[in-house]
């Protein structure tokens, strides 16, 4: 049985299920919300927490343009005692980067991680904007374009993460895809899985091998053929089995 949840100040709400230990977070990736994780937290038979992440779902905002370590620090202080810890934490994409954030700032709290199509590192290169667009953003910073036409290039030019987002959120956006965690990635001492879609065209399993260079406590990096980036949908099963590893390594 799910049991939502109000957390803190009853800002974010979650999805309890009631399971043995150790308890799993499942942290659901951008534009998506608390139930995207539920076919894995079913089938463990763990215990678990799914919140909305602040800003998604049933969850208020965040009030400023927060990174991935701001979304942990809150999720530490609000979600975290109710999850009996120490956990697993079991993160797609988006909420892979707090979930990294979480297990190396608070240690303590986090005793295993199942990481599922994140974007961990950013690239060597990243491509520029178009010219056309850059030209107009550096037009409207001196007054020479106006607001409604900066925002009708970002509709046009920008990613569709980016377009639906607005206010706050936007902000949100634009700060986390321009961090990387590598410092983050070499303090985490719990076991770590990897689970990545060799289809993924949204971060692509070299990601994962760049990444893995940098776990202390790497349990198994497994590359999923025909799956691209919803692998937790694709092949729940092997997010299971992962999740499994991890908490056997765990102990």
């Amino acid at each position: 049985m799910v049991i939502l949840r109000a957390h803190g100040d009853g800002s974010i709400f979650a999805d309890h299920r009631e399971g043995r230990q150790p308890c799993l977070m499942g942290l659901h990736g951008w534009g998506r919300k608390r139930s995207d994780l539920g076919l894995i937290l079913d089938a463990s038979g763990h215990r678990s927490v799914a919140p909305d992440l602040p800003g998604f779902g049933a969850s208020s905002d965040p009030g400023s343009a927060w990174g991935a370590e701001g979304y942990a620090s809150v999720l530490a202080e609000r979600v975290a005692p109710d999850c009996d810890p120490p956990f697993v934490v079991v993160g797609h994409s988006f909420g892979g980067r707090v979930a990294v954030c979480l297990a190396a700032n608070y240690p303590d709290l986090v005793c295993g991680l199942v990481l599922l199509g994140v974007p961990l590192l950013r690239g060597d290169t990243s491509p520029k904007p178009a010219k056309s667009y850059r030209f107009i953003r550096a037009a409207a910073r001196v007054g020479l374009v106006s607001g409604e036409r900066l925002e009708s290039a970002r509709q046009r030019f920008g990613s569709e993460d980016y377009r639906a987002a607005s206010g706050v959120m936007r902000d949100v956006l634009v700060r986390v895809v321009n961090e990387s965690y590598q410092d983050e990635l070499g303090r985490v001492q719990c076991p770590v899985a990897l689970v990545w879609g060799v289809e993924d065209r949204i971060v692509p399993s070299q990601v994962a091998d760049r990444a893995a260079a940098h776990i202390q406590r790497l349990v198994s990096l497994n590359f999923v053929d025909g799956v691209g980036h919803d692998v937790h949908l694709a092949v729940p099963e092997t997010v299971v089995e992962a999740v499994s590893s991890v908490v056997a390594a765990s102990k």
